[in-house]
C-alpha cells in the first residue's frame, strides 16, 4: 500500500486532487457528484480518480449505479499512517 500511496499522491499528476478525495470520503461516505461539488472539481475528473483509487484499493463502491456510495478501504485504514506520512511530504 505505501508504494501505491507515493505513486498516486506523489509520482503522478492529481496527486492533491486524491488526496482531496480520500479526506472527503474519510469525512463521510460521497458519490462521485457529491464529491465533484465539495471539492469543485469537474465530475469526469473525479470518475478517472476514483477509479485510479479504486484499481489501487484505497476506496471501494457500495450501492447501485447512480447513487454508489465510496468508502475507504479495510486495507486502506490499516495503513493510514503512511497516508500521512506520504501527506507530509507532499
Amino acid at each position: 500500500m505505501e508504494k501505491a500511496l507515493w505513486y498516486l499522491l506523489v509520482g503522478t499528476r492529481g496527486g492533491e486532487n486524491r488526496a482531496r478525495i480520500i479526506d472527503a470520503i474519510d469525512e463521510r461516505p460521497r458519490n462521485a457528484n457529491q464529491l465533484a461539488e465539495c471539492l469543485d472539481v469537474d465530475y469526469n475528473t473525479i470518475r478517472h480518480h476514483i477509479d485510479m483509487l479504486q484499481e489501487h484499493d484505497v476506496i471501494e463502491s457500495g450501492g447501485d449505479d447512480y447513487g454508489k456510495l465510496y468508502f475507504l478501504t479495510d486495507r486502506f485504514e490499516r495503513h493510514r499512517e503512511e497516508f500521512e506520512r506520504v501527506l507530509e511530504a507532499m
